[in-house]
């Protein structure tokens, strides 16, 4: 990654909600893709790399936003590693309060995207486990857009608006 990148990628950690559009949505990718990144104990850069991949489809070839989604999903990863106040419990509780306060936000669980990551791990029992992140993350999705329609379609029309 080039010099300036770190540097504002530096500044935007200090300040990301005042430099970032849209910082609650990049965050909240973050989130989920850390979820199952932090369920393999032994996952390796091949993640981080395949989640700035992802970014980039994911925002169009915007580079700088898929290197924010990557580095805040590893300084997420990390917290859970270092037991700095983060842990997959903690992870989970934190995507479902903000499914509960922006439930539009289900529409970023997108499960064909985080697959790839799991084809980076090696151990069966990971796996399964990461499977069962995916499954839970899929009905958590349904369910939150069943429930909310309505809220959801209310805000998207409020957001076209502005």
């Amino acid at each position: 990654m080039r010099l300036g990148f770190r540097l504002k990628h530096y500044l935007f950690n200090a300040f990301r909600e005042l430099f970032v559009h849209h910082h609650g949505s990049l965050e909240f990718r973050a989130k989920v893709f850390a979820l199952v990144v932090a369920a393999d104990e032994t996952s390796r850069l091949e993640n981080f790399i395949t989640i700035k991949d992802l970014g980039l489809h994911i925002y169009e070839g915007d580079e700088d936003r898929a290197n924010l989604l990557m580095l805040t999903t590893k300084e997420l990863v990390q917290k859970v590693r270092d037991n700095n106040g983060l842990n997959i419990d903690t992870l989970v509780a934190d995507i479902q309060q903000e499914l509960r306060i922006i439930p539009r936000y289900a529409k970023k669980i997108d499960i064909k995207t985080l697959r790839p990551i799991l084809a980076l791990t090696e151990d069966e029992d990971t796996l399964a486990y990461q499977e069962n992140i995916l499954e839970f993350l899929e009905k958590l999705k349904d369910e939150t857009l069943h429930k909310k329609r309505h809220e959801i379609d209310e805000s998207e029309k409020s957001k076209e608006k502005k």
